[in-house]
């Protein structure tokens, strides 16, 4: 029979991080689940999103309520029944993940149904939002990062985005408004961004209203994040975003991950691979998404004071996934 242990960890983060929906994180807070049967152990790591955000199902009760079902044999179909996308089933699902891996004598990316070991990517480093002089500095310090990610959502944005591309003339440059522009405001900065030479454009209006985007001509592409959970959101989303950013804390873990993956590249979406805060236990599942995308943001690990043990390595902005790993 299975036995499975739920820890909550706070880690350290280098300086606040700050994004337009919430009061700034002063560390990051996850949940690990283990999972152990006949001596073989499989993890699996979250956000604990409902400290930080009150609307959030609590995480921690998410994966009670399944202890049961897990210890007693339940699968990672299973999962997708028994417990709602989000951050707890993530967890669990990434730890059933592993262990199934193991019991068969596979890697994750083989699990995965993968032909190849995972190859270094490189993800965005993303600055918080603050004032643009702020910003500015921040990406001053780090102009030699091929890509940075801009924290938006707030009065002076073009004048934040401004401020970045003058201290980082050469830096590739992504903006994430975590749903927080109007229409009016996104009509307004679409030209000014690809001006400033911004590619890409994360979740600039609220879940509810992505029916807005059919007004838009979209001359920087445009990705869902908030808007995309799992394949449920895919009809939504069709002839309204240009990209999907799959987050394995929203689709509940690798498996529904996978399938959204596969469904979301037929329909002709571009693929962004995301994450929430957290360590390199739970970018290293994702580290397996990313070779399929054309946007990487897993750097949760660069902004944390200390990562774990055996973590991915990070050089720069470049990932690599190492021989001995935390996961996989």
């Amino acid at each position: 029979m299975r036995k499975m242990t739920v820890t909550v960890e706070k880690w350290p983060l280098k300086q606040p991080f700050v994004i337009s929906r919430m009061d700034p994180m002063l560390h990051g807070e996850v949940v690990v689940v283990e999972i152990e049967e006949n001596g073989i152990v499989g993890r699996g790591e979250c956000e604990r999103s409902d400290v930080f955000e009150p609307d959030y199902p609590n995480v921690t009760d998410g994966i009670e309520a399944a202890r049961e079902a897990v210890e007693r044999g339940a699968s990672r179909e299973d999962l997708l029944s028994l417990m709602p996308a989000g951050c707890a089933r993530n967890a669990v699902d990434c730890a059933l993940f592993e262990l199934e891996a193991k019991q068969k004598g596979h890697t994750g990316w083989q699990m995965a149904g993968f032909r190849e070991a995972p190859q270094p990517v490189t993800t965005v480093f993303t600055l918080s939002l603050d004032t643009p002089e702020n910003m500015g500095a921040m990406a001053a310090q780090n102009q030699d990062r091929p890509i940075l990610k801009l924290k938006l959502g707030r009065e002076g944005d073009i004048e934040r985005v401004a401020a970045v591309r003058a201290a980082a003339p050469n830096t590739r440059l992504v903006i994430d408004a975590n749903t927080g522009w109007s229409l009016e405001q996104l009509k307004d900065y679409l030209p000014k961004l690809a001006e400033l030479g911004v590619e890409m454009v994360e979740q600039p209006l609220p879940p509810g209203q992505d029916h807005l985007l059919e007004q838009i001509d979209p001359i920087i592409p445009i990705a869902a994040d908030e808007s995309c959970i799992d394949r449920s959101s895919l009809p939504e989303l069709v002839g309204r975003y240009q990209i999907v950013n799959i987050k394995l804390d929203k689709t509940g873990g690798m498996t529904e991950a996978l399938a959204l993956l596969e469904d979301a590249q037929a329909l002709g979406f571009d693929i962004m691979i995301g994450c929430m805060i957290g360590t390199s236990l739970a970018m290293a599942p994702a580290m397996l998404l990313a070779q399929q995308a054309r946007w990487v943001d897993i750097d949760g690990p660069l902004l944390l004071s200390k990562d774990r043990d055996n973590g991915l390595i990070y050089q720069g902005s470049q990932v690599i996934a190492p021989d001995v790993a935390v996961w996989g």
